[in-house]
């Protein structure tokens, strides 16, 4: 019996969609400004430099667990062990809103993103964006500022899910949109970790893209994508490789 081709395509976002245009140390540096200045507006008086580090010690537990507790957590329990334990949620989201004002300027969508997608959409394929993030608003802002939200039926964040690829939480979460089993669904994306392994683990085909991957030899023994490229307008003719093509 000939399998039915794959119709369903999850793409991961930073690194595969779009990409940093800079370097993000002084991005960093005036996005944790910007934060600390808004808060002083109402009163709260924090170092930047004790948030970022916080954050930093966020980013090396939800590697491990795979579990995203979220900007919004991390900066609403400092500012309770600071004694600020009563601030309104409209002081926390001005202020995390104020840092990722600044954030969101360094990202860029790649050149073949918007015509990869605006093809596939033609050729009937469903898209959903399955992404890592500390903060869901920040993605959703990105993808609507970009003007590509129309061509995906989600964006799903681990902000927003609680799990972060690739714990299979995560996938199963983004292939219920669907309504769909894995095998009915491919991976796109420039984690071999997060993206390639995450797939396969529920045994979904998995592209990877190369050109922003960052890897060592031990990941490429470790995890096999069922397809590598270079970038995304190559994609359409790499799905024809792994399903047939309707008669």
């Amino acid at each position: 019996m000939t399998p039915s081709p794959i119709r369903h395509i999850l793409f991961d976002l930073g690194g595969t969609l779009m990409h940093a245009i800079g370097d993000w140390t002084p991005i960093f540096d005036s996005a944790d400004q910007v934060l600390g200045e808004k808060l002083l507006e109402h009163n709260i008086s924090i170092d930047p430099k004790i948030f970022r580090a916080r954050l930093h010690a966020y980013y090396a537990q939800r590697e491990k667990d795979f579990q995203e507790t979220t900007y919004h957590f991390i900066l609403r329990e400092l500012l309770t062990e600071l004694g600020h334990a009563d601030v309104a949620e409209s002081v926390f989201r001005s202020a995390l809103d104020a840092m990722y004002s600044v954030t969101q300027t360094n990202w860029t969508l790649e050149d073949d993103t918007l015509a990869t997608i605006q093809q596939l959409k033609s050729q009937n394929y469903k898209l959903g964006i399955l992404s890592n993030a500390g903060d869901d608003k920040d993605v959703q802002q990105l993808v609507e500022g970009f003007g590509i939200r129309a061509h995906f039926d989600f964006v799903l964040t681990s902000a927003a899910c609680f799990y972060r690829k690739p714990h299979p939480r995560a996938f199963e979460l983004a292939l219920a949109h669907w309504n769909i089993a894995p095998e009915e669904a491919v991976m796109v994306g420039d984690s071999l970790e997060a993206d390639i392994q995450g797939a396969n683990n529920l045994h979904m085909k998995a592209i990877w893209i190369t050109r922003r991957a960052q890897f060592n030899e031990d990941d490429v023994l470790r995890f096999q994508p069922d397809f590598s490229m270079h970038s995304l307008n190559e994609l359409l003719p790499t799905l024809e490789k792994i399903s047939p093509t309707r008669s």
